[in-house]
């Protein structure tokens, strides 16, 4: 009976601060609008932070909210990039060093609500390039990136072994052969974002996890309400 009371006081006390398992086809838990709004109030660090107003000089090209992805389709109503407060921290960090070289960040993706990781999975033929929503994807936790280099001068970004969302085996972080130009750029890159708190995804060159990640939950929350 003691058993059995501690473990309703405890299944009582996740409910109340919001940790009940999300009714999803996986058991998993995923954060809504309202538990999320209740979480930053007391641990501000979660806040998904928009990129482009904590770093106006970064450049975006969200090509989820166009056609150009692999889906063929807008996935998102918004061309937004949202990361966690302390994600968001280390990638100013990693701009201000990189504009002493004269290169800075493009993002592609950051913060994807689990929604879309569902359609991902349940419509690519390649299940090795999208995320099983059976774990989730660390970008429905604000804690993984996509993103290249480019010139400041010329805003145009530096060569790499593939284009973004590539689906070849190129695409790996390790991938040779490849230019010599190509992949020096690689190399720079994933060195700056591995040296600042980063760990690059074995098969995606622009994909970056923040080593942080597992203190984040999965977010179901559509941008135009963040």
């Amino acid at each position: 009976m003691r058993k059995i009371g501690l473990f309703l006081s405890l299944t009582a006390s996740l409910i109340l601060f919001g940790f009940q398992t999300s009714q999803n086809p996986y058991g998993l838990y995923v954060e809504g609008p309202e538990i999320y709004l209740k979480s930053i109030k007391t641990n501000p660090n979660t806040t998904l932070v928009d990129l482009k107003k904590f770093i106006p000089d970064l450049v975006l090209d969200i090509k989820y909210a166009t056609k150009d992805n692999f889906m063929g389709r807008e996935m998102y109503k918004q061309a937004r990039a949202f990361a966690r407060k302390p994600v968001a921290e280390r990638l100013l960090i990693i701009q201000k060093k990189l504009k002493e070289k004269g290169l800075g960040l493009k993002i592609f993706d950051a913060y994807r609500p689990y929604s879309i990781t569902i359609a991902f999975y349940n419509e690519s033929k390649d299940k090795n390039f999208v995320a099983d929503p059976k774990f989730g994807s660390k970008h429905n936790r604000g804690c993984a990136i996509d993103l290249t280099l480019i010139d400041l001068k010329t805003g145009k970004e530096l060569i790499m072994p593939t284009p973004y969302d590539s689906f070849k085996a190129a695409a790996a972080a390790d991938y040779e052969p490849v230019s010599a130009i190509a992949r020096k750029n690689r190399t720079t890159l994933i060195q700056i974002m591995e040296s600042n708190g980063f760990k690059v995804l074995e098969n995606e060159w622009w994909h970056f996890d923040f080593i942080g990640w597992k203190n984040y939950p999965l977010m179901d929350i559509p941008f135009e309400k963040l």
